[in-house]
């Protein structure tokens, strides 16, 4: 503090830099953080801390702190309305305290050190909170942009009568939190930011510690951790700090705070879908944040945000949900309930476990009587004051939010499975029916089940889905093993199997039912669109259950030319000498638009309720071509659908030239058609019985193409997958195409499990090369 007021007694408050983690029992584990944080150098927004003992001694002056400590804890057996009328009765009691003059006297000196009517953020920070097993996340209250004395003040007078809230009361309750309850408060200069949000450097969801988790939006950060937005969830590696995959929310508005106060600022629609935080973003903040983690030695949730270039924290504590969480006892089933059914939406799981109950929605806390013990919760959004009704729902369904707002945290503290931005769940469940919510998967199903076991974690610890029938993995392999499928009818047996999707779906012998042997052209002009239609989504729907939310690539029709010709009505079509490489794919998509519309309408049909379907466009030859045809997307409704992955096949050997192109077009993967481009780049017929001698994936002009796509589409940020039978039957192949670096592979069914420990046995010799090699580097 500066001489011109050193006069005043500093009994009550301390700057956050003369702060440090022993000093949290005076002025709470938020405060204790930040003050550990500006010490060791950390971007920690300037501040002060008014500690808890100006609370004691404030209420010890009025003398009703003894009552307030014989009421720490709601009465055994109190219902809410009971609840509500003690917070409401205790709250009036600390707002009823006057703030002692020597206080503010110090808050008023200290505040002139942040600089002439800051504006300030006044957040409470009590004991308990931020502690390594209790967040006391949302449960007490903060105030953004706050300026001038009399408002910093009441601000502070307003945290300390939050501890008396009836989410404060439920929170010790549940936690059997006993000590006396009491709160310092943080006031830090405020952060202007543009973009905010959350990082945890482990996942929250399934434990995995070799990445952090991101979740941003434009603004404010409180529109994240408030679950007001479907933010922005970015996933970054430890190792080498790359960003290892985007999900992009659902951010309409934002709030933003300037010297004229906050403003709530719609987002333009045209510029909504865009990611919130670049690459570099993402990876700088998570460096900043596993950096915290190596101080902290013990993984962190931190609150950050950007104001232009700068980067702050404003907040850190341990991850409170890491160890053994337990996971919600099913509700029984009503009687003559089958298993769960098909998907009925989907979003993102934020809390493990599986559930069933009865959907009960809630469109506001007021609603909290209709919800029963062991019903499934479902939402717009739950905030803070919501956690006594929480406590006795099953498991939590919400529109909005991600997995790091108020109500995941809160959901996974007390063991619910939590699935956030589902987007439609209080308009697509119905209140009353039976459902199951799969808070690992994310989905919400039709029918009950009994509990279910958490899902194995991926080698790379995202969360793997559930596998049907209690199947182990047992053979764990960085590189996904897909699967290629041609028809629904195995679709339930396969994705309760060891693998990781659906890398390939042959529609044609779906088209081909859909139909009815009847050529596109006759279907259309005899006005049987939609029947068409819903029959080829039923199908595409039921794979897609089945094997939610592992992907499924559904590739856009693919017959050639003679095979049209043999349908009814199929005199229309061109005669051919070798439809092999002629008029199909991507080509006949720009001639024929009405055709590729057919699978855009199957398409996006199937995604509003199974966002993990996406589309690949085959054989294609040109950029011309594939940009053309992408127009068609575009203005299709599928088009504006930026979550959907758009995928090509790469059968032609053109593709290896013009891959940083079509990564230029909004491409996202390439999957490799081993059998087409082998018989392009040796010039040989694959269905030849006479040349069959000359059909080699193996040779090494294939491999070069195979090679090149992978690099290429690596550089290119492109995902790379190799579909087709070659790399399930020959250990060198796969070992090859490992080694060069591809994503995935898909096979058929029956030969996944092979694949799978070729693959994992081809990754530990790699592994073991680089170690040998590194020791010989050493010797």
């Amino acid at each position: 503090m500066n001489a011109t007021h050193a006069a005043v007694e500093h009994r009550w408050v301390r700057p956050i830099d003369q702060v440090r983690l022993p000093d949290a029992p005076s002025v709470g584990g938020k405060a204790a953080n930040l003050g550990e944080l500006t010490h060791a150098r950390f971007p920690v927004p300037p501040g002060f801390v008014v500690t808890k003992d100006a609370y004691l001694d404030a209420m010890d002056g009025a003398g009703v702190r003894s009552t307030l400590r014989n009421r720490a804890l709601p009465p055994a057996g109190a219902d809410e309305a009971a609840l509500t009328d003690a917070a409401q009765e205790l709250r009036g009691v600390v707002l009823g305290v006057p703030v002692p003059d020597s206080l503010r006297a110090e808050i008023a000196e200290a505040y002139r050190e942040l600089g002439p009517t800051v504006r300030v953020a006044v957040r409470s920070s009590a004991p308990a909170e931020d502690a390594a097993d209790t967040s006391f996340a949302g449960i007490h209250d903060s105030f953004t942009d706050i300026a001038g004395l009399d408002a910093l003040v009441e601000a502070v007078r307003k945290c300390w009568a939050s501890l008396w809230s009836e989410r404060a009361l439920t929170y010790r309750s549940v936690h059997s939190v006993s000590e006396e309850p009491a709160a310092a408060v943080v006031v830090q200069r405020m952060v202007d930011s543009d973009r905010s949000g959350v990082a945890f450097t482990a996942d929250p969801r399934t434990g995995a510690r070799d990445h952090v988790i991101v979740e941003a939006a434009t603004g404010l950060g409180e529109v994240v951790v408030g679950g007001q937005v479907e933010p922005d969830t970015y996933a970054v590696s430890k190792d080498g700090f790359r960003v290892l995959d985007v999900h992009i929310g659902a951010q309409d508005f934002a709030i933003t705070a300037d010297a004229d106060g906050e403003h709530r600022t719609e987002i333009p629609v045209t510029e909504r879908g865009i990611r919130v935080l670049t690459d570099t973003q993402a990876e700088r903040l998570a460096l900043l944040a596993v950096s915290v983690e190596e101080h902290y030695q013990a993984p962190q949730d931190l609150e950050f945000a950007f104001a232009g270039d700068k980067l702050w924290i404003v907040q850190t504590r341990p991850i409170t949900t890491l160890g053994d969480r337990p996971i919600a006892a099913a509700a029984p089933p009503a009687s003559g309930i089958a298993s769960a059914g098909r998907v009925l939406t989907q979003g993102l799981g934020a809390s493990p476990g599986t559930v069933s109950g009865q959907v009960r929605v809630l469109r506001s806390v007021a609603d909290a009587h209709r919800l029963q013990d062991g019903d499934i919760l479902v939402a717009p959004m739950t905030r803070p004051d919501w956690l006594p009704v929480l406590r006795r729902a099953a498991a939590i369904v919400t529109d909005g939010g991600g997995i790091t707002c108020h109500a995941a945290i809160v959901g996974r503290e007390l063991g619910r499975p939590v699935v956030v931005g589902t987007r439609d769940a209080t308009t697509t469940l119905i209140d009353g029916t039976v459902v199951t919510v799969d808070g690992d998967a994310g989905t919400i199903s039709e029918g009950g089940v009994a509990l279910t076991a958490r899902a194995v974690d991926t080698p790379s610890g995202l969360s793997a889905p559930p596998r049907g029938g209690g199947h182990a993995w047992t053979e764990p392999t960085a590189t996904a093993v897909y699967v290629n499928l041609a028809t629904p009818d195995a679709a339930e047996s396969v994705a309760a199997s060891d693998v990781d999707g659906v890398g390939l779906l042959r529609a044609e012998f779906m088209i081909m039912d859909a139909l009815q042997g009847t050529h596109p052209a006759t279907v259309l002009a005899e006005g049987r669109r939609d029947e068409y239609v819903a029959k080829m989504a039923a199908g595409v729907e039921r794979i897609a259950a089945a094997f939610a939310p592992r992907p499924v690539i559904y590739r856009a029709i693919d017959l050639r030319t003679n095979e049209f010709a043999n349908l009814t009505g199929g005199d229309v079509e061109p005669v051919e000498d070798n439809p092999m490489i002629g008029y199909r794919g991507c080509f006949r998509y720009v001639r024929e638009p009405e055709l590729f519309g057919l699978d855009l309408d199957v398409v996006h049909r199937v995604r509003a309720h199974h966002p993990n379907v996406h589309l690949m466009i085959p054989f294609v030859r040109t950029r011309w071509e594939l940009e053309s045809c992408l127009r068609h997307l575009d203005v299709h409704p599928l088009g504006s659908d930026r979550r959907m992955h758009r995928w090509i096949m790469a059968e032609v050997p053109s593709v290896v030239y013009w891959i940083p192109e079509y990564a230029a077009l909004g491409i996202d993967g390439i999957s490799i058609g081993t059998n087409d481009l082998t018989q392009l780049v040796l010039g040989v017929d694959r269905d030849s019985e006479i040349c069959r001698d000359l059909f080699d994936t193996m040779d090494p002009a294939v491999l070069d193409a195979i090679d090149s796509i992978i690099e290429r589409a690596i550089r290119a940020g492109l995902t790379a997958s190799l579909c087709g039978q070659a790399v399930s039957t020959n250990p060198a192949l796969a070992e090859h195409v490992v080694r060069k670096g591809i994503t995935s592979v898909s096979v058929a069914p029956d030969a996944a499990a092979a694949t799978r420990r070729m693959v994992s046995a081809a990754e530990r010799r790699i592994l073991l090369d680089r170690a040998r090699s590194e020791h010989r580097t050493e010797g």
